[in-house]
């Protein structure tokens, strides 16, 4: 079995459609597939009507949310949750609030490269992005590509949209250990996303985990396409220390990151403990 679960489809910041998605992931050979869209479940019911037979469907999202780094300071971690309810009425409230926080955001870094003489502009921009969809940095990386002004996301990003840069807006983010108990209230299951990808910008320490583990974090993603080997190994380790879930997912975007559907994959006996914690909803299989 080859099991995907970690991505992205046009409902945050990939370029899949959710029926493209799932079909796409049929094509690539694999047996189970998570759509994890950044803080939305826009795209559930659309990736379940066109689920391709035989195909499993774990429902999920990626939330941002802010953690102590373990070094005296804070930074942005990003939480995979799956098989919660989603009319959880603090998952309706927090997505909402998350989803509006970013289309702020947009407007205001848009703004900030329009002033430059950049060619974007926010209200195009959100008007291609339904209300129950993300918006993000990545849209308007999309745009400069679109534009001409650079080749790629990545390339955008590093000249225009990184953490240091002139345009950075910093973003309201929720503490991790709220998200971590609101997934759990709503029946769902958390794993930490590439924490120890360094070259993303700042991390936490294993000691973070440790705590995080203690207020209900059921894994960590080990095998991711940003972690390298020892970041893998330490993260291995750790988890058979917390007795924790160890996922391998590839973060896929679709033609926005050069990444494959598959690249990583988690261990069936992982996603099945994933499954027995969930009491949100269940894993779907086409027919």
């Amino acid at each position: 079995m080859r099991i995907d679960l970690h991505t992205h489809s046009t409902a945050s910041d990939g370029t899949d459609t959710p029926a493209e998605l799932v079909a796409n992931a049929a094509a690539a050979g694999l047996s189970a597939l998570a759509i994890t869209d950044h803080d939305t479940t826009a795209g559930w019911a659309e990736a379940v009507a066109a689920l391709p037979p035989g195909l499993r469907l774990v429902r999920g999202a990626e939330l941002s949310c802010v953690s102590q780094d373990g070094r005296g300071g804070f930074c942005t971690v990003h939480l995979l949750a799956y098989l919660f309810d989603p009319q959880a009425e603090a998952v309706v409230a927090e997505h909402a609030r998350t989803r509006a926080a970013r289309r702020v955001r947009l407007t205001t870094i848009a703004g900030r490269m329009a002033a430059d003489g950049l060619p974007v502009d926010a209200e195009t921009l959100l008007a291609g992005v339904p209300e129950d969809s993300t918006a993000g940095r990545p849209h308007i990386a999309m745009a400069l590509v679109k534009a001409g002004v650079v080749s790629t996301v990545d390339e955008a990003f590093a000249k225009y949209l990184n953490d240091r840069g002139r345009y950075y807006v910093p973003s309201s983010r929720t503490p991790v250990e709220d998200q971590i108990e609101m997934i759990s209230l709503a029946g769902g299951v958390t794993v930490l996303a590439h924490a120890f990808a360094h070259r993303r910008g700042p991390t936490v320490t294993a000691e973070v985990i440790k705590d995080l583990a203690g207020v209900g974090l059921a894994g960590v993603e080990v095998d991711h396409p940003d972690h390298d080997e020892t970041a893998r190994a330490e993260l291995r380790a750790l988890a058979a220390d917390l007795d924790l879930i160890m996922t391998g997912s590839s973060d896929y975007h679709g033609t926005n990151k050069v990444i494959r559907l598959g690249q990583e994959t988690t261990d069936p006996t992982q996603l099945d403990a994933i499954t027995a914690r969930a009491t949100g909803v269940d894993v779907v299989t086409g027919t």
